[in-house]
């Protein structure tokens, strides 16, 4: 049988196209250590690199998990490996059984690349040329009835096939709408398909965040002696010893938290999970319909997040208080190509039954948001906060076991995939993973933001303990820090009314003959009120007139300007 180093390294087989094989060194002493190929000095070292103290294994390995960075050649290997496991590798197999070695990717562009590199190792040489007899969209047939297949991931379509090899590309990065861990459910749909050939699986991907079927496999098993599994870990200079220096410098000094995971394979210690599975599962009613009716003397709260279509999903959440638990009686989501006006009033209808007429929503197109619930009667609000304090807010009622929720398959799969980030100022967000959604954790989240009641405040007013000792000047409840017991305020203090303020002293008014000066003189003499007159009227009785009426009279004579005109004459005007 040729060997999995012969193969690579062979210009008549896949060393056509695998090129120089001087940067592929690492990639062939995994290979060699995990098909249970001795190593030599050399060898030796460079497994220890990546792949901790452990002893190499004595025989090949059932799983081979390979934490590589990018750039590192993985796609191109995975290929390489899938070839290798079809065509030099015998396999028992019944009359009429077709056997595949598959190859999963993240998505269809991804799946396409690496099917790209498995025709050009195929094409490469005349040798391997001659083995293939059908070339599909996605699948190459070969003489010895092993099919070649690269697909994207899906724990369905894996099921009822016979493999011979499964190669998982890029598994931490796996996304499907339907499942919060595909990784998981996909490596356990495949275990039957590889048991009855002795298949062999492997995964190859950069890191991400603490989490997922890698990280699990990571955990338990770098470092560790055995021959069932085997966890390499490397930088990508140290699978790929082509990469530049220099532009790993700049990439590191970009962002030296995503250059971690990126270059050098660690594992992302300022992502993880912002819910655990246990809270998310303790807040889940399974046994209750996913929408619960309306009842009387009960008042509900409604958060929207609004979208126009595409990938987006327009969401809408009702919810209410009992009993100091924070239920969830609607989720609803449209995604696909919608109106997005029909959905509003689909949605405002919905609103109407639960007595609802205040929404409160995200800022999506907020003028047409708002307008478009306006026109059919509700008042519309711009939530104050933003999607990442409102997620912090709602995880307290997750915490305290205070939330009840249906069970909804993509509110479930949004929240266990929501994850919490701390950034270099200190700060946490939390957000929707990449390439991810989370619209229906969104609306559910505003939901228990409107339920919450308002921050607590502490009262205005604080009594402290009274101190016994030498009096000071301090009001009633106070303290004395010259004292040197401190006596607790009786009931009567803290209850007492506050005394009424003394009235301020009237300033002394100013020695007469001195002119106003400030406050100290008392009253100036223009704000003075104006003493009662008494005159004669050609020589009749006595008139006493007021204050108020001497000073308008005098005001009267100011005005009148007819004495001007009969001593001056009328003035004449220039036009």
């Amino acid at each position: 049988m040729t060997t999995i180093d012969r193969a690579l390294t062979s210009r008549r087989l896949l060393g056509a196209a695998l090129g120089d094989t001087d940067t592929w060194q690492t990639w062939l002493v995994v290979l060699k250590a995990a098909f249970g190929r001795p190593l030599d000095k050399a060898e030796l070292d460079a497994f220890h690199a990546v792949a901790g103290d452990r002893a190499p294994p004595e025989h090949r390995v059932r799983e081979l998990w390979a934490v590589a960075g990018r750039r590192s050649g993985k796609s191109r290997m995975a290929a390489a490996v899938a070839i290798y496991l079809a065509l030099f590798v015998k396999h028992r197999l019944v009359p009429g059984e077709t056997g595949m070695a598959l190859v999963l990717a993240g998505s269809m562009d991804q799946a396409r690349t690496v099917f790209g590199y498995v025709k050009g190792f195929l094409e490469a040489t005349p040798t391997l040329r001659r083995e293939v007899t059908a070339i599909k969209q996605s699948e190459i047939e070969l003489r010895n009835g092993i099919c070649i297949a690269v697909h994207s991931n899906s724990y369905r379509t894996v099921r009822g096939r016979t493999l011979v090899a499964c190669v998982l590309d890029e598994v931490s990065f796996w996304r499907d709408e339907s499942s919060a861990t595909p990784d998981v459910e996909t490596y356990s749909a495949v275990l039957p398909s590889l048991a009855t050939t002795d298949g062999m699986l492997i995964g190859i991907s950069t890191p991400y965040r603490k989490l997922g079927l890698l990280y699990q496999k990571h955990r338990d098993h770098f470092g560790a002696d055995g021959d069932e599994v085997l966890v390499v870990q490397g930088a990508s200079k140290a699978f790929n010893p082509s990469l530049s220096d220099r532009t790993l410098a700049a990439q590191r000094a970009a962002d030296p938290t995503a250059a971690g995971a990126e270059w050098d394979a660690l594992f992302r210690s300022d992502i993880g999970a912002f819910l655990d599975d246990e809270l998310i599962d303790a807040a889940i009613e399974y046994g209750r319909p996913l929408e619960l009716p309306p009842t009387g003397n009960t008042i509900y709260r409604a958060f929207v997040d609004a979208a126009g279509g595409g990938p987006d999903s327009y969401t809408l959440a009702i919810g209410h208080l009992e009993a100091g638990t924070y239920v969830i009686d609607v989720v609803r989501g449209t995604s696909s190509k919608f109106d997005p006006q029909s959905v509003t009033e689909e949605y405002a209808a919905l609103c109407k039954q639960y007595r609802v007429r205040t929404v409160v929503g995200d800022n999506y197109a907020r003028d047409w948001v708002a307008g478009a619930w306006r026109k059919l009667g509700f008042e519309y609000i711009r939530s104050a906060k933003p999607k990442g304090a409102i997620y912090l807010e709602a995880l307290p009622v997750f915490t305290r076991g205070l939330a009840r929720l249906p069970d909804h398959g993509r509110l479930v799969r949004e929240l266990r995939l929501l994850e919490r980030r701390t950034h270099r100022s200190g700060k946490d967000t939390v957000e929707h993973p990449r390439n991810g959604h989370d619209d229906h954790a969104n609306v559910v989240c505003g939901v228990f933001s409107l339920l919450a009641p308002p921050p607590f405040e502490q009262p205005s007013i604080t009594a402290a303990p009274i101190a016994a000792g030498e009096p000071r000047a301090a009001p009633p409840g106070g303290y004395s820090f010259g004292a040197d017991v401190f006596i607790p305020p009786t009931i009567g203090a803290l209850t007492a009314p506050a005394p009424a303020p003394a009235e301020p002293a009237k300033p002394a008014a100013a020695p007469p003959g001195k002119s106003w000066t400030g406050p100290q003189d008392g009253c100036p003499p223009w704000l003075q009120k104006t003493p009662p007159a008494t005159t004669r009227v050609n020589g009749g009785p006595p008139q006493t007139k007021s204050g108020d009426e001497t000073k308008q009279q005098m005001q009267r004579t100011n005005n009148d300007r007819s004495l001007d005109y009969r001593v001056m004459g009328r003035p004449k005007f220039t036009w």
